[in-house]
Order: C-alpha cells, then sequence, then structure tokens
C-alpha cells in the first residue's frame, strides 16, 4: 500500500488528540506485571508494540513473537530471565538484525540462562527463567538505554537489588531518567549519581495509572506547523513538567517558527517567524526526533549539523543511511561526517522525477516525511500502515485537518 498526502492550501488549524506515551506505557506494563498487580492502566498506549507487550504477558505460551517491537524484545528478555520457565522469544526478520548482546551478557553475568537460538548475539532467544541473585553489573554508557532500563524495571525484584556502572558518556540519559522517574511513582527508590545507578531491593506499589500523550508523536505537529504559511493547533494531552526526553523539542522548533503555549491539559503551537541560518543540535537526549527535524530542517531549507545519533543505526532501520537515501530522493544531498552525525550544508541535486519514501518498516520515517506534502503533494509514502506501532491514527487526523491522503 501507497499514500500519496497534499493540502490544497497550507494553513493548519484545529485540534489533535495525540495517541499516549508507547514508552510509558511498556514500562508500566512490566511494573504492573512484576507487582502482579490487576489495576487497570488508564489510557494505554493502543499501538502495535503496546498491544504486543499486552497479549505477550496475558499469554499462557512460552513462545513469543514481538514482531517488530523493539521495546518490547529488551524488556521482555529481562522480563522473563526472572519469571521460571522455559521460555523462546522472537520477533521479525529485522528484529533478527537488531544487537541483543549487550542486554543478554548483562542479565547472564547476573546469573540469567538466556542463549541465542540462530546467531550469536541476535534474537531469537531462549531464556530459562530462574531466581537472579547477582548485584552489579558494568556496561558503557553510549549502549541503548532500552538496555539498561530493561534491568532497572527488573532490578528492584532481584534478591540483591543492583548496581548498573556506566562507563563513558551516557546517550539518551532522559530515558533512564524516565524509568526511575516512573519506577518511583510505583514506590521504588533509586539513586543515579554521576556514572552509577543503585537500586536496592524493594516491592512495587499497586497503583492506577494514567499514561500521558506522546511527544515523540507529537512532534510530527511542530514540524508541520514549522512548513505551514500560517496556522494554529491544540494538541491535547501533553504534560509540561513531562518524564519524557522528547518534550525537550518545544526550544528547538522555536527556532524553526513555531511558538508553543501551554494550557491546563495540552498546549497551543501557532505559526512564526523564524531567522534560523543553521540548526546545530546534540540529539543525545532525544534521538527519536532526529528524523523529525532532518525532513523539517531540509524543506525549509535550513542546513544543520546533528550530533549524538550512535544510537541511530541498530533502530528499526539504519535511520542515517534511510534519512540520506531518502531525502536524496527530494534533492538534498546529506552526509555522515563522523560516527553519530548528520549534516546538510545546503547542497541540492536534481529531484527525483518520480519519489516514493520507503519507509523501511519504521514508523518515524512515515511520519517523519509526511510533512513533505506542504512542498510536493506528488510524493508518495510506501506502506504508511507501519505508523500503527506508534500512532495507529495518524492518517486519519491528517484527514480531519484538511489533508487529502490518497491510497495510490
Amino acid at each position: 500500500m501507497q499514500y500519496s498526502i497534499s493540502k490544497t492550501n497550507k494553513v493548519l488549524e484545529g485540534r489533535v488528540v495525540l495517541p499516549s506515551s508507547k514508552s510509558i506505557s511498556n514500562r508500566v506494563q512490566i511494573i504492573n506485571a512484576l507487582s502482579n498487580s490487576f489495576e487497570p492502566i488508564k489510557n494505554l498506549s493502543d499501538c502495535d508494540d503496546s498491544r504486543v507487550m499486552q497479549n505477550i504477558l496475558f499469554s499462557n505460551t512460552n513462545t513469543f513473537d514481538v514482531g517488530h517491537a523493539g521495546t518490547s524484545m529488551r524488556f521482555l528478555t529481562a522480563y522473563l530471565s526472572k519469571i521460571v520457565g522455559e521460555w523462546t522469544l522472537t520477533g521479525s526478520d529485522r528484529m533478527k538484525e537488531r544487537p541483543i548482546g549487550v542486554l543478554v551478557d548483562a542479565l547472564n553475568s547476573l546469573g540469567a540462562q538466556i542463549s541465542y537460538l540462530e546467531k550469536e548475539g541476535y534474537p531469537p532467544l531462549k531464556i530459562f527463567g530462574s531466581n537472579i541473585t547477582g548485584k552489579e553489573v558494568e556496561l558503557k554508557g553510549d549502549t541503548s538505554s532500552q538496555y539498561i532500563s530493561a534491568l532497572l524495571l527488573i532490578a528492584p525484584t532481584l534478591e540483591n537489588g543492583l548496581r548498573i556502572k556506566l562507563k563513558g558518556d551516557v546517550v539518551s540519559r532522559s530515558y533512564i531518567e524516565m524509568t526511575l522517574n516512573i519506577m518511583e511513582e510505583f514506590g521504588v527508590k533509586s539513586e543515579f549519581k554521576g556514572q552509577e545507578i543503585f537500586v536496592a531491593k524493594q516491592a512495587y506499589q499497586r497503583i492506577l495509572y494514567t499514561v500521558e500523550g506522546d511527544w515523540s508523536g507529537a512532534s510530527y505537529w511542530w514540524s508541520f506547523m514549522a512548513l505551514a504559511a500560517e496556522g494554529k493547533l491544540y494538541l491535547d494531552g501533553l504534560r509540561r513538567r513531562s518524564f519524557q526526553g522528547d518534550s525537550g523539542l518545544v526550544p528547538v522548533f522555536e527556532k524553526l517558527g513555531v511558538k508553543t503555549q501551554f494550557s491546563k491539559r495540552g498546549m497551543f503551537i501557532e505559526k512564526k517567524e523564524s531567522d534560523c541560518k543553521k540548526l546545530v543540535y546534540d540529539f543525545l537526549q532525544m534521538p527519536d526526533l532526529a528524523q523529525t527535524f532532518a525532513v523539517c530542517s531540509c524543506l525549509k531549507g535550513i542546513p544543520f549539523h546533528f550530533k549524538g545519533l550512535e544510537t541511530l543505526k541498530i533502530k528499526e532501520t539504519d535511520r542515517i543511511h534511510a534519512l540520506i537515501t531518502e531525502l536524496g530522493k527530494l534533492g538534498y544531498v546529506l552526509h555522515e561526517p563522523a560516527e553519530g552525525e548528520l549534516a546538510w550544508d545546503g547542497e541540492r541535486k536534481e529531484e527525483d522525477e518520480k519519489i516514493v519514501i520507503e519507509t523501511y518498516h519504521d514508523h518515524r520515517m512515515a511520519m517523519a516525511f509526511a510533512p513533505v506534502a506542504f512542498v510536493r503533494p506528488d510524493v508518495v509514502i510506501d506502506d504508511p500502515q507501519v505508523v500503527k506501532k506508534s500512532y495507529p491514527n495518524f492518517w486519519k487526523q491528517l484527514q480531519e485537518l484538511g489533508f487529502a491522503v490518497e491510497e495510490k
């Protein structure tokens, strides 16, 4: 399936009810399972990733397929390692290309029993769940924050608690802090000082939890507004003081011409003038927004140099390669100055005559490129339903705002 997206004018007005946070939903589901809580989770995300997690946690089989759900793969690897039983955890062909050795090695060093069924260091996994007694593990700080969060979520249930020592620069610290903040809401105390995190053995409290809106999903509406001729949108469901690191997008989009005004339940975003000549930013704490800002900056003709993108190559796809390839079809010549960096110096080449944006099974590619509709409405998005991974109503909401979304 393919979609073309267009709009008769470049005015953007209306109200958008944002999806609930996938990141928070999946953390809370694991915590509820660890505490044997049957309290309902209010505003739980209905995206594919969260549905996968929910279905597996309530399954009575011992073989689980997470599909493309990377968060589920990491969190369930840690969770199942301490649930007595014999488990098989697998995923899509792309999931089998995404490394998980760092997490498996860490868990095995703590006493877990996990082995590989196919390629060493990659899913699928055979997990023999047992009592884990180890109390200290060392990881590189630039490893995926999901590995660290997976360990933290089970930490208070381990016999000796857990101390994690991080070596070098800590990538995506905001996601680690989000995990610890959510754990604290469930009554678990922790210490995060310098390069060490310590969680003592303690019990999660059973509480009625409400999941907030998703800042990552909200980012695409800022991008649309930055490219609109004029407009004002109300985004419903975001907290001003959010645990989500992606809430840091507000001052960055201010530079690209979007004004943000908070209210009790959400915020208004409005088009404003921008005099930004070049966007230089370190995305270490919100790498998932790199695609949004790369596409938006190019379409606005603003050169950029982004750093802190070390984890982008092990996401749903190699996002650095994907951005260089797909923006290249639109005539933007991007390059990778160094590992974990992406830049566009303003260099242009001839655009492809017919443009089909490949999404690489990556929901963020589809949504990041949707604002192209304001610049070249003949562009086609391939595999648009991939957005179900995090934002099932994305295309429907575009239509409600006056966009024509047509199947090709």
